[in-house]
């Protein structure tokens, strides 16, 4: 088990923790939860050897081995597969031990190399490999692409990945959704509910808590707490926590304002001093009980549309996608994502947004807010739409060198020059106060923006979209940096918004508490959601499982080539018919029968091509029928086999079987597309 008695964490000038005891046992799932600033990424660091402890005991079992997220960007050429199949840092080793086994000539070395590749499972890593990054949103096309392809969000999916594939007894998982869309959230949900080590989570997503931890571990002024349950638990628990101190705290100074009263009073009389001495005594001893400090709340509002058009805006046979690349050859045509969209989106609707990863959310919200334009159709705005976007990628349109009170400077000046000004504050006073609401007083609002976190640039963002005033909002992912608190005054400010919503989140309480009807965009178009956000987990959790039985199959045709193209591809095979010689019409038409002479050559001369060639595609499906065979077999022995000399030849013999799968299915490749090629 992992124990901290008096622990006491510092972190330069800043005491993280004072005095904490908390006992984590094996297999425990924690949630760890406290404010911004509260110390829980410190905690990890300690856990993970980054950090010491200044003072107190810290144990952690020497034998666990752990994983967790990198969180540096990967720079590699290697494809997403071999990537993610290098996070499992035991098969890693046990490959390295056979080479410098096979290197040394020792028999009995070679054999234990060999049994310990087999033990780390070296011959399903690629398709476990591949499982995690299907079941993290990548599409089977993109499993091969070199992780320099992605972008920064994917890759670190693909760190994700890799902390999922390293056998693992403690887990530590630091904001695992924050690049997630809701399907790969879902499935990571399901993936870690069956995880068997001891695992030590922090998200700000309240449902992903619930869903996949059993106990938490608060932090707060420096002390760790630990409550049995998952987060909702720890709500309701903390609550009767704090209603008990505060109800002691009341009781203990009315006492003590007696006793204080007692003192004052008496002191001065010589008959009651002894009994006043006692008093100041027992007040002295006293262990007073702390007021309750309840955690700052942040809330916000929107200020209520200057005008409601009704409908916001109308969408006639509207096509979604993004125009060709500017360096693409002339004439090459855009690329449609969605087609054929006829909707209105009316007043005071709360529309969420769902759909599966890849399948247009994002685009269609950059179209309906003017970054896109639509490829085709229609698209007509109600007079006086005012439109709120955030977007995905928002925080990096801040410009870092600037402060808070500068880019509401600015947004003054853009809004003035558009002619869209209402009663906006545009004073610098009134723009300092207006940002002192979404806490950012006193120094904050000369803090260069570069300088601050993740969930201080969205709460600047969602300030400037206030000021503005707008009357459609369309959110793209606002909650991926927010802490619990934030993304409670955001679900508290969006349902007293008078305007309408588009939202698009993986967070499902934002979801569930904002939203009252559903859009599915999917397989290009975009209808209804009847069912509710627990009917969509299961439909997302039903593609998901396609998707990678999809990769399996296309996996194990290239491992296994059937035979049965070979096979039919020769069964098309020209065969020279009979001419009826009393069909008149075909006699007659002597035109019509040279075309037919010109086939019948042309058959057989696509036939002389390509009888070699399917004459080595089936041998070569018979060899790697045959090596399956024998591969499958040795596999098997090898988990009876004792004598080491025999496990190090079985080794080298599946060493050499895998070796030539490879080179035979890098040929048949070859023979089939020479084939496709001769018949065309």
């Amino acid at each position: 088990m992992i124990t901290l008695k008096n622990v006491v964490l510092r972190r330069g000038a800043k005491v993280i923790l004072d005095s904490a005891s908390v006992t984590l046992n094996p297999g425990e799932k924690i949630g760890l939860v406290g404010r911004n600033g509260a110390g829980k990424s410190s905690l990890f660091a300690m856990l993970n050897g980054t950090l010491h402890e200044d003072g107190g005991e810290f144990y952690i079992p020497q034998q666990w081995r752990m994983s967790q997220v990198a969180q540096d960007m990967p720079e590699t050429e290697q494809s997403a597969t071999s990537y993610v199949v290098e996070g499992d840092v035991v098969l890693v080793a046990a490959q390295a031990e056979v080479e410098a086994s096979e290197a040394s000539g020792d028999g009995d070395r070679m054999a234990h190399a060999y049994m310990e590749l087999y033990d780390a499972g070296a011959h399903d890593a690629q398709a476990r490999a591949q499982a995690l990054i299907l079941g993290l949103g990548f599409k089977v096309s993109e499993l091969d692409n070199p992780v320099n392809s992605f972008s920064g969000g994917w890759r670190m999916r693909l760190q994700l990945a890799r902390a999922l594939m390293c056998p693992s007894d403690l887990l530590l998982l630091d904001e695992p959704t924050n690049h997630l869309d809701l399907d790969a959230l879902v499935w990571l949900e399901a993936w870690l509910q069956r995880y068997q080590g001891t695992m030590l989570v922090i998200s700000h997503d309240r449902e992903f808590l619930d869903a996949v931890t059993d106990v938490t571990v608060h932090i707060e002024r420096s002390k760790l707490t630990r409550y049995g349950g998952n987060y909702s638990k720890f709500e309701d628990l903390r609550a009767e926590q704090m209603a008990l101190q505060q109800g002691a705290y009341s009781k203990q100074q009315d006492k003590i304002a007696h006793l204080q009263k007692f003192i004052a009073r008496f002191k001065a009389k010589a008959s009651k001093a002894k009994q006043a001495q006692s008093r100041v005594k027992a007040l002295d001893r006293m262990e007073k009980i702390a007021p309750l400090l309840a955690e700052a709340d942040f809330t916000f509002e929107f200020k209520e549309p200057a005008n409601l058009p009704n409908p916001m805006l109308s969408m006639q046979n509207v096509y979604f996608g993004y125009p060709p690349p500017a360096d693409a050859p002339e004439g090459t045509p855009p690329t449609v994502i969605v087609q054929n969209v006829s909707k209105s989106v009316l007043a005071g609707q709360r529309i969420g947004i769902l759909g599966a990863n890849g399948q247009g959310k994002s685009t269609v919200v950059k179209t309906i807010a003017r970054a896109l334009a639509p490829i085709q159709g229609e698209m007509t705005e109600g007079k006086g739409l005012n439109i709120g976007y955030f977007a995905q990628q928002e925080l990096d349109v801040l410009r870092p060198a600037d402060n808070p009170l500068e880019h509401m400077i600015r947004l003054v000046k853009e809004v003035t020059a558009a002619g869209k000004m209402g009663n906006q504050p545009t004073r610098e006073q009134d723009l300092r106060s207006f940002l002192g609401n979404f806490n950012f007083g006193g120094d904050m609002v000369k803090q260069a923006v570069g300088s601050m976190s993740g969930g201080e640039k969205a709460r600047l963002v969602l300030c400037m979209i206030v000021w503005q005033r707008p009357n459609l909002l369309l959110l793209d992912e606002p909650t991926n940096h927010l802490d619990l608190a934030t993304r409670e005054a955001l679900s508290m400010a969006l349902n007293e918004f008078e305007g309408t919503v588009m939202l698009v989140s993986h967070d499902r309480a934002l979801l569930r508490a904002v939203c009252d009807e559903f859009w599915m965009v999917s397989r290009g178009g975009v209808a209804p959601f009847d069912g509710d956000l627990d009917d969509y987990q299961r439909y997302l959790l039903d593609e998901a499982k396609r998707q990678r039985e999809e990769a399996k199959k296309s996996t194990s045709s290239a491992a296994a080539p059937a035979t049965a193209t070979a096979t039919s591809a020769s069964a098309t095979k020209p065969i020279a018919g009979n001419v009826n010689s009393t069909g008149a019409k075909a006699g007659s038409d002597a035109k019509k029968s040279s075309g037919k002479k010109d086939d019948a050559q042309r058959r057989q001369q696509q036939s002389d091509v390509t009888k070699p060639l399917r004459k080595e595609l089936e041998k070569i499906d018979s060899r790697l029928q045959s090596l399956n065979t024998e591969r499958d077999s040795l596999q098997t022995a090898l988990t009876t086999i004792t004598a080491p000399a025999e496990i190090a030849q079985a080794g080298k013999r599946l060493k050499a079987i895998d070796n030539e799968i490879g080179t035979l299915e890098e040929r048949w490749l070859e023979l089939t597309e020479q084939i496709e090629t001769a018949t065309v």
